[in-house]
């Protein structure tokens, strides 16, 4: 007798929903059975009166592949002989109330049509030969809250494209080796790559899905996917993955009504819609639909090797009235905004990435006040690794860096205030794809002043993000100077790497994390801000100036990082330190070869025995225009 595909303990599991590895039960798997090959087909759709397996194999037909309920789980099963890998399907669904029959596509398909066909297609995840397993043994190490991480984000359809072919975006064997080389050689530690998982609309850059196990086919198949990130882990840098719990896409194929109800979208109105999104929310009180996002998490770590998810839209998650006004959200049982089911999801998607995947990180994109999103679970928090830092990026480059240097002694407290609130969570700092669309302009764009004082303006606010505590986040076309605000539409502007400033904005870039991986110092405490960091000066309101220590674990570890806010040199500006000796300028963003003035300390100053900023010992600086310098001391 034939083992079944289900067994009544997947069927048991699947019904409590705790079958965390949902994705090889359910889906469609190429399989022999009986001794005939084909493929086994199962969805959820506990509603339905009838569902069928109808694709190019027979005609679209309903009646010609009928599924079989398998009892109160809610799933349906058949096994097709003689369907093998790339036919295309969909589900045709009888729902409860009326005979018009749905078509949708497999929420747990491993591949899709290329838009704007949604059908699912039959994919064998097999075949694919890893050679990642020296970066795998290693990576926990690359992914420690004290190691250096300085992540690239890519959008992989507008990074690179190809204009002698109609202007299309590279595929994922052509960007893997480009990519890689330039990512390594930028000195990045990390790649994060916005949504591949499967959507219908360009438009929404991958944030609305329709097919959350299905690698985006826009840039060829799974396994060249695997190519991608394989090829990434053996240059040794780390793949983050943007995951989307939040949310899902409308289109009639999705997951909305999947059965004729709301089995993966709340039913109650109120709670049915994210209405600024025009997407559908998940029903986190549903266990079935939390075993399909947790399962979802757990897939791609384990079949693509992911080393971390940063998690979209997590305020959506945890607030009710998130994106609506009064009377349009219903509080929870407490009379309170938090979604109480949402926060059990995060705490249980976290729990069992950390234990099945020790050493995958998650990371938190939260503009909120939520308390201990990055504190374990068992200490009542969310336990995620890393947030990002939405607050320094508003308060320094919206409120700070925008202005003329003049008016920043005017906003001296947006530069400081950060590090009153710095050592609650584990921040990372992101200069992302949200702060260069709609309108926004790009980051060189943004910066004020004349050419010149654009450029030294940008080379400063990089400098500062690498030299504070935190995590690093960039977004491509950052770390050369892109002019234009970003277009998911077409290429980065490559050929402005033909103009010196640029070139030298790039140099900078590459030296900023080439000094983080390289100085202890900076990155060590960059979660441990009573450890690795300490303010030498934060109250030079009047010439904006900020000075600071980094410090790492060995006592002797130090760098001294002084930023000049405004255009003006400062010449024989002290600053007291707490060793004796020569300290040498490991940093200066105003050096030719950046494109800056050639202004500083002719590459090391020694201390004088006066007592300065509470030290026995100073220096006498010269502080370059709109820049900064990191000095450390000579052994």
């Amino acid at each position: 007798m034939t083992k079944p595909f289900l067994s009544d303990f997947d069927l048991h599991l699947l019904s409590e929903g705790t079958l965390d590895r949902i994705y090889e039960k359910l889906g469609a798997h190429v399989v022999r059975r009986d001794g005939e090959a084909g493929t086994h087909f199962a969805v959820w759709a506990p509603a339905a009166r009838e569902v069928s397996v109808v694709g190019d194999f027979n005609g679209w037909n309903p009646d010609a592949a009928r599924m079989e309920r398998l009892g109160p789980s809610g799933a349906w099963a058949v096994f097709i002989p003689n369907i093998g890998q790339g036919a295309t399907y969909k589900y045709s669904i009888l729902p409860p109330d009326n005979d018009r029959r749905l078509e949708k596509s497999d929420p747990y398909a491993f591949a899709a049509e290329v838009s704007p066909r949604n059908a699912s297609k039959v994919w064998d995840l097999a075949g694919h030969d890893w050679g990642d397993t020296d970066w795998m043994a290693r990576r926990a190490g690359h992914n420690r809250l004290d190691a250096p991480i300085a992540i690239y984000e890519v959008h992989l359809g507008s990074w690179r494209r190809v204009p002698e072919q109609g202007n299309r975006p590279l595929s994922y064997r052509e960007a893997a080796p480009l990519l890689a080389d330039h990512a390594a050689e930028m000195g990045f530690t990390h790649v994060e790559l916005m949504p591949v998982a499967e959507y219908p609309l360009d438009k929404s850059w991958g944030y609305q899905l329709t097919g959350y196990y299905a690698a985006t086919s826009r840039f060829g198949t799974p396994q060249e996917l695997m190519f991608l990130i394989d090829t990434l882990h053996q240059r040794g840098l780390g793949v983050i993955m943007d995951f989307v719990p939040a949310h899902f896409a409308t289109d009639p194929h999705g997951l909305g009504l999947f059965d004729g109800t709301h089995i993966y979208e709340p039913a109650d109105p109120l709670r049915m819609m994210i209405g600024k999104w025009g997407s559908y929310n998940f029903d986190y009180a549903n266990l079935h639909v939390v075993n399909f996002l947790v399962g979802n998490a757990l897939f791609w770590l384990d079949r693509y090797h992911i080393d971390a998810l940063r998690v979209d839209g997590i305020e959506a998650i945890l607030h009710l009235d998130f994106g609506k006004g009064e009377g349009e959200w219903r509080p929870n049982r407490f009379g309170g905004r938090e979604n109480l089911e949402a926060i059990d999801f995060l705490r249980k998607l976290n729990d069992r990435v950390h234990t099945q995947f020790p050493g995958v990180i998650t990371i938190a994109e939260d503009p909120t006040t939520h308390p201990k999103v990055t504190r374990p679970v068992a200490e009542g928090g969310l336990g995620f690794d890393l947030k990002w830092d939405l607050g320094w990026v508003h308060d320094t480059l919206d409120q700070v860096m925008t202005l003329p240097p003049p008016r920043r002694k005017d906003v001296h407290d947006k530069l400081t205030f950060r590090m009153e609130y710095a050592g609650k969570e584990n921040y990372l700092l992101p200069l992302g794809h949200d702060e260069v669309v709609y309108g926004k302009g790009s980051l060189l764009g943004k910066m004020p002043g004349d050419d010149w004082q654009k450029f030294a303006n940008l080379r400063l606010l990089l400098g500062y993000m690498y030299t504070i505590p935190g995590k690093k986040l960039l977004f491509m076309g950052g770390e050369f100077a892109q002019w234009r605000e970003w277009n998911y539409n077409g290429s980065l502007d490559w050929h402005l790497l033909d103009d010196p400033r640029h070139a030298g904005l790039k140099r900078w870039v590459r030296d900023l994390n080439t000094q983080y991986r390289a100085e202890s110092a900076l990155h060590q405490g960059d979660c441990d801000l009573a450890s690795g960091f300490a303010w030498v000066d934060a109250d030079d309101v009047a010439q904006s100036v900020l000075c600071f220590l980094r410090k790492g674990r060995a006592s002797e570890d130090v760098v001294l990082v002084v930023c000049n806010f405004t255009a003006t040199p400062r010449k024989n500006y002290r600053v007291g330190v707490p060793r004796g000796g020569r300290w040498v300028e490991v940093l200066n963003g105003d050096a030719p070869l950046y494109g800056g003035s050639g202004q500083g300390n002719m590459g090391s100053v020694a201390t004088a025995p006066i007592p300065w900023h509470g030290q026995s010992k100073s220096l006498n600086l010269v502080l370059p225009p709109l820049s900064i310098i990191a000095l450390k001391p000579t052994p």
